[in-house]
This record gives structure tokens, sequence and C-alpha cells, in this order.
């Protein structure tokens, strides 16, 4: 999901659709238009154009568009800087995403709780968010690529969630609906029809409120990003443009 072509490696917390709530361009005023993967030795960036498409930092060198650049002992080292604070900052921000799904699991929890669903049919609610929840976690922690959230991977991962628990609350939702026709009470019938429709409508804004937990989190990467900005100022590809990996506004 390329959400205003954010820093690449903050793209990892895009685990599912609610964590890119916390948007870098809003809170950092950080972009991108590369995609990163990261190998043992080497950060790659891809993008489909302008060239350079392609920009591979590995052990001080820098390879843009399969072209070796000829770099001054400041720029290597300024390279080799960058490669390591980008390196130390994934952790960082995958404990955000990581953080983020706990966040929207539980507020499915809490969501759920309003639509009294029997003992059984919670449990099973639980159990289904628990297993979605350590698929997540993995998925996070296993990432080397920005690649693995772009649209449609994050949407199936979000979809995978909603058409698990959907037929589950609907099942519990319309069996309670059955037993308050059958004994008349058509009060009761309004009310569950009124529960349904505002969590369907209502949750998403919701989540994005909660999800205003981890503003503190993301505003205290931003100094990272910035000085990864500054790091790469004045170098340029082999086509002369600078790199510009990196973009922070004012």
């Amino acid at each position: 999901m390329r959400l205003n072509r954010l820093l690449p490696v903050v793209m990892f917390a895009m685990a599912c659709g609610g964590l890119h709530a916390q948007d870098l361009a809003t809170v950092c005023r950080a972009t991108s238009s590369y995609d990163l993967t990261v190998r043992p030795n080497q950060l790659i960036f891809d993008r489909p154009a302008p060239a350079p498409t392609r920009v591979i930092l590995t052990d001080g060198a820098l390879i843009t568009d399969g072209q070796t650049v000829a770099l001054n002992d400041e720029d290597q080292d300024r390279l080799a800087l960058f490669q390591r604070d980008l390196r130390a900052l994934m952790p960082r921000v995958k404990a955000v995403a990581q953080q983020g799904v706990d966040v929207t699991m539980q507020a499915v929890r809490d969501e759920s709780g309003g639509l009294d669903l029997d003992a059984d049919t919670q449990a099973e609610l639980d159990r289904r968010l628990a297993a979605h929840a350590a698929e997540l976690h993995q998925r996070i922690a296993a990432s080397e690529s920005t690649h693995d959230w772009h649209g449609d991977a994050a949407n199936q991962y979000a979809n995978q969630v909603i058409n698990d628990i959907a037929p589950l609350l609907a099942s519990a939702l319309g069996q309670q609906a059955v037993s308050a026709a059958v004994s008349g009470d058509l009060q009761q019938a309004a009310a569950l029809r009124d529960r349904a429709t505002h969590l369907a409508t209502g949750f998403q804004p919701r989540l994005q409120q909660r999800l205003q937990v981890l503003r503190p989190q993301i505003q205290a990467l931003c100094p990272s990003i910035q000085r990864l900005s500054v790091l790469q100022e004045g170098i340029r590809a082999s086509n002369g443009r600078p790199l510009n990996l990196v973009q922070v506004g004012q």
C-alpha cells in the first residue's frame, strides 16, 4: 500500500487497514517514491520511474541502475551512516506496527461487546482474533520488503480478518433476531439492526481515533528520518540526479 509514497521502511508498519492512520507524511512530513528491500549486505530501493529506478547501497558503495557511482570519502562515510541508521530504524518501526495490530484487534473485541454475544460466540471471536493477530505479528517480524504491503496484499490481509469474523457475528445476530421475532419483540429486533448498522458504519472512524495512541511513538521516529534525509543530501545517481531516497518537507 503506497499511502502517499511514505518513507519505504515505514511501510513495514502497514500490516492491516487501520495501521496507516498515523501517516508519516502528516506526522513527520516524510515521503519517498521508492520501495525498499532489505538484504543482509544490501539495501535495495526501486521504483517504476523516473530514473534511477533501482538504487543499491552496499558496504559504502552506491549502484544506480547497474552503474557504480564514484564517491569521495565523505560521501562514502555518509552513505555508510545512512545504511546503519536505516537498519536501526526498522525495529522501531516494526514495534509501532506490532502495537497497531494489538490496538486494532482490541478495538474489534470492544466493539463486539455491544452486540450481546453469547459466551460461545464471544470465545470463538476472541480465538479467531488472537490467531489473526499472531499471524500479522509474524508477518511484520519476517517482512523484508515494502512490496509485502502494497495495496492488494494489505487489503488481502484485512479481508482475511473480515471474511473470518463477519459470518460469525452475522450468525450470532441472526439468531438473536430470530429469537426476538419469534417472541414478538419488535423493539429488540430494531435494536439489533441499529447495533449492527452502528458497528458497520462507525467502526473505521472509531478505530482511527484509537490509533492516535501511536502518535507519540511515530513522532519519536521523526528525528531519525530527518537525519536520513540530511545524510543523503548532495549525493547523486549515475545519471547526475539527486538520490532523494527520503524527502522531508518543511
